[in-house]
């Protein structure tokens, strides 16, 4: 019993790959997702920072870098699966913290539990940081599926993806970072040029259409 275990353990998430049981041009790692979603939290709560929110840095990085560290147990659920049955999501999210504090209970000394406890857990919560740890999240996800669509991969899956992926950012665009992801970052994507452009165009502009997105801004 001892940290030795967990350090041992994150060479491990390196191994667990996301969006299993469909073709992909590009594999993406558990780990390779946490530095992302750290990455692009990072750049969100700047923007959240500069339009005058108070933003706990401290809690960003720690729910960003810990938010997937449970699928070390469960690894991640099959893609076909998961977006064909929602439930699904809600019962391995049990299942998962159930087996993240059976874990902290066997190989965390005493002293460090409670805190790695509070650092396993959903992160995705109410409060500003964990707002934008969905974000974040959701943005790696479309920008995954974006890549292989770009790549021309033909999995109908990836459009479902990037649909259901940007669905759920639409749903915080009262933040400031989520404005400006929108109106700014999300229009240099889609203008770009590659063979399925037109698609994703419509997907993009139907879905700020129908969620009454903000307007650029002037």
């Amino acid at each position: 019993m001892g940290i030795h275990k967990y350090f041992q353990s994150l060479s491990d998430l390196e191994g667990i790959y996301r969006c299993p049981g469909v073709f992909k041009y590009q594999e993406h790692s558990v780990a390779s997702h946490s530095f992302k979603v750290a990455t692009i939290v990072q750049f969100l709560a700047t923007v959240e920072e500069q339009n005058g929110q108070t933003v706990d840095w401290k809690t960003v990085y720690e729910k960003a870098i810990n938010h997937d560290y449970s699928e070390l147990f469960t690894g991640d659920i099959k893609t076909p699966v998961k977006y064909a049955l929602p439930k699904l999501r809600e019962l391995f999210s049990q299942v998962e913290g159930s087996m993240t504090q059976e874990y902290l209970n066997k190989e965390f000394p005493q002293q460090f539990r409670q805190v790695y406890e509070g650092r396993f857990k959903e992160g995705k919560d109410r409060s500003l940081e964990g707002k934008l740890l969905a974000v974040a999240d959701k943005i790696d996800l479309l920008y995954e599926a974006y890549g292989e669509i770009q790549k021309g991969n033909p999995e109908p899956l990836f459009f479902q993806i990037y649909k259901e992926a940007l669905t759920s950012i639409i749903q915080f665009k009262h933040l400031a970072s989520v404005h400006y992801f929108i109106t700014v970052i999300l229009k240099e994507m889609i203008e770009e040029e590659f063979t399925t452009h037109t698609r994703i165009k419509n997907i993009t502009e139907q879905l700020l259409s129908e969620k009454n997105a903000p307007s650029s801004p002037e």
